[in-house]
């Protein structure tokens, strides 16, 4: 809670009408910057939205109101790719049911994961969450990926078949911590991915060592989770302005500034900032508009972050 007081904290310094988003009409969606993901050149925009503990809400009604109208500003505002996982309590769920109640379906690009050992387990598993996303409908998921690298010798033959079948339209790893770093590119050099999820940050930066590269080199679309580091940034940026050169890349906010900064490097397809804001999520998609900072700028936004 103090990192979400800190941030909007912040926003409240840097947005200039916030609160504008919450009108349940009139919302513009204007252009947002689009990656192609490399196996089929299919485009989606560059921010995303996580659902891990922020869509967990089941059992709270105005959470899940809150969820519900952070989901229509996300698409009425651009955004499509929106990635849960079974480990994440009631958020499938959540996401499904809100999605189907605003008719949104058709303009999401939803993303799950498998998170369980053997083969059976799996597919059960992967069935259920589907079930739970489509909310009843018809069509592939659009992504399913091993959450933490999970049994994939025995998931990613079994997602190779679904593909084929037309049961999910991409298949991917993923894994959260640095440590991971060098058995997800294995994965993604020996398997047949489309989709790598990996943390990335000012603050966690190991990605840039090889991994990034690597995705380069294999082809392979990259999602960004933990781009904030857990909210650890802002705790740290607190009662900092924005550097003056923020304008430059048109930032307006701290969130903008670092999401443009992971956005900037060429191996990164969609950054996925974890919220349950509407406010949020909006300051968030304004970092897929206007410029992207160059080398030079990106080496000088982490020197004055780290320098913080």
């Amino acid at each position: 809670m103090d990192r979400l007081r800190t941030r909007r904290t912040l926003l409240a310094a840097t947005l200039a009408a916030p609160l504008c988003v919450l009108a349940p009409t009139g919302l513009a969606q204007g252009a947002r910057m689009k990656r192609a993901i490399p196996r089929t050149g299919e485009k989606i925009c560059a921010v995303g939205l996580g659902t891990w503990q922020v869509f967990d809400v089941a059992n709270d009604s105005a959470a899940r109101a809150e969820a519900k109208e952070t989901l229509r500003v996300f698409a009425d505002l651009g955004g499509e790719l929106v990635d849960s996982s079974p480990m994440y309590g009631s958020s499938e769920t959540v996401t499904g049911d809100v999605a189907a109640e605003l008719d949104l379906h058709k303009r999401l690009f939803v993303a799950t994961k498998v998170w369980t050992q053997g083969r059976e387990a799996g597919i059960q598993q992967m069935r259920d969450s589907i079930k739970k996303l489509r909310s009843g409908l018809k069509g592939p998921l659009d992504l399913m990926q091993v959450h933490n690298l999970v049994d994939t010798g025995t998931h990613l033959p079994t997602l190779r078949g679904w593909k084929k079948e037309g049961l999910v339209r991409y298949l991917g790893v993923t894994h959260y911590q640095a440590g991971a770093h060098a058995d997800l590119e294995k994965a993604i050099r020996s398997a047949d991915v489309d989709f790598m999820q990996v943390n990335y940050s000012i603050a966690e930066p190991q990605a840039e060592q090889r991994l990034l590269s690597a995705a380069l080199e294999s082809g392979v679309a990259v999602i960004i989770n933990r781009p904030f580091a857990e909210g650890a940034m802002f705790a740290r940026v607190k009662g900092k302005p924005l550097p003056p050169f923020a304008a430059d890349i048109g930032a307006k906010s701290w969130a903008q500034l670092f999401l443009k900064w992971i956005i900037a490097h060429p191996a990164v397809t969609c950054v996925i900032p974890g919220t349950r804001s509407p406010v949020h999520v909006a300051d968030n998609l304004g970092a897929a508009t206007g410029a992207l900072p160059e080398a030079a700028m990106r080496r000088r936004i982490a020197e004055y972050f780290r320098a913080l």
